[in-house]
């Protein structure tokens, strides 16, 4: 049974059911439907035109649905006919789909729920595995999504800057259950950049592969994190790496820089230093200047002072920190490595250890923690 298959038609059908005059909610929910039934059927029997079986299949569903609710029998005169035989339409509508699941109105967690069911063709099981909730939870968040957006116009034109901060959202999900987020929202941000010409789009999918491809060695053997510094690059996917190095490229060459590009750039300048010494930190400053002056983001000042350490010394990076709120997640931690970058490293063991209580998860609070346990069997030494 080939999953990905599935996954890869799932946004084309869908497409189709709602151009045919169903709305958006029951056309997924029929779209859903026919995926599962084709879990079962295909292994024993694989239809030569897998596309055209399951927009057959789902749009019986449908009909078979509509028929059964009787506040939507006036509509059959619209939607009640048998779709043509013969080879499946090659109209793809995934792009309106991306626009349509990060509507505006949506919330941030709706929207990237939306966008793993209806384009990524992820079950509810899964996406709530993935979110850690519970699947009546993610159900119900779900279909208030679907009912939000099932009286947008199916042709109105999208934002994209929308649709890449929710793949980038799912991105960042990393790994929880049985489905891969990172490997996901790339997938489903290769399928954006093939129906899309945008350098955004393309420096979304080199930032993400930049990054997945430091994934194996951001953990050791016994879970905890290991930092980029102490990485071992030999573990580092080099094919990811050159793939997202020429994109970026080829993006950075239409001269329309975008916050995307700018934070794959600084990823190319890590994943191109083979060694932490090595890196090119007064560069990445620079890229942090352009970044900055893109989104007058206090998160990008916060990474900026971090890399002001590195090229101009801790005591320049904690007096980029001073004008920053110390609220911002990660400011705590931040503190803490430039003290004791700087030698202070009672200051640096206290930090760690209020950073620890702040942390979002249990693997960095257990950095943290060991870092503070480190400084203060340090200092006792």
């Amino acid at each position: 049974m080939d999953e990905a298959l599935l996954r890869s038609l799932t946004p084309s059908v869908l497409g189709i059911l709602v151009r045919r005059g169903a709305d958006f909610a029951a056309a997924e929910d029929a779209v859903q439907d026919a995926l599962v039934k084709a879990m079962s059927v295909w292994p024993a029997d694989p239809p030569r035109d897998p596309k055209g079986w399951l927009i057959t299949a789902a749009w019986h569903r449908f009909l078979d649905a509509t028929r059964a609710d009787a506040a939507r029998r006036r509509r059959e005169d619209v939607v009640d006919e048998e779709p043509a035989p013969g080879p499946a339409p090659a109209v793809d509508d995934t792009l309106q789909l991306y626009f349509l699941c990060a509507h505006p109105s949506l919330t941030p967690s709706s929207a990237v729920a939306l966008t793993l069911r209806a384009v990524g063709g992820l079950t509810t099981r899964q996406i709530a595995q993935a979110y850690l909730v519970p699947e009546a939870t993610m159900a119900q968040r779900i279909s208030r999504a679907k009912r939000t957006v099932s009286g947008v116009r199916f042709d109105q034109p999208g934002d994209v800057a929308t649709v890449l901060r929710v793949l980038y959202l799912v991105f960042n999900e990393g790994y929880s259950g049985d489905v891969d987020l990172a490997a996901e929202a790339i997938r489903l941000t290769r399928q954006l950049a093939a129906a899309i010409d945008h350098p955004e789009v393309a420096g979304l999918l080199a930032l993400m592969l930049l990054h997945h491809a430091r994934s194996a060695a951001r953990t050791a053997p016994d879970g905890s994190l290991v930092p980029l510094a102490e990485q071992d690059r030999g573990r580092w996917d080099t094919r990811s790496i050159a793939e997202g190095v020429a994109i970026l490229q080829a993006a950075l060459v239409r001269d329309r820089l975008g916050e995307f590009q700018a934070q794959a750039a600084i990823a190319a300048l890590h994943a191109d230093a083979p060694t932490a010494e090595e890196t090119d930190w007064v560069q990445i400053v620079e890229w942090y200047d352009e970044l900055a002056r893109l989104t007058d983001s206090p998160i990008v000042r916060l990474n900026r002072a971090v890399a002001v350490g590195e090229a101009d010394g801790p005591r320049a990076g904690l007096a980029a920190l001073v004008a920053l709120d110390d609220s911002l997640p990660r400011h705590t931690a931040v503190a803490a490595y430039l003290h004791e970058r700087d030698g202070d490293l009672t200051t640096a063991a206290r930090l760690y250890a209020e950073a620890a209580l702040k942390a979002p998860n249990l693997a960095e609070r257990d950095h943290l923690t060991r870092q503070a346990a480190r400084l203060n069997t340090h200092r006792r030494d």
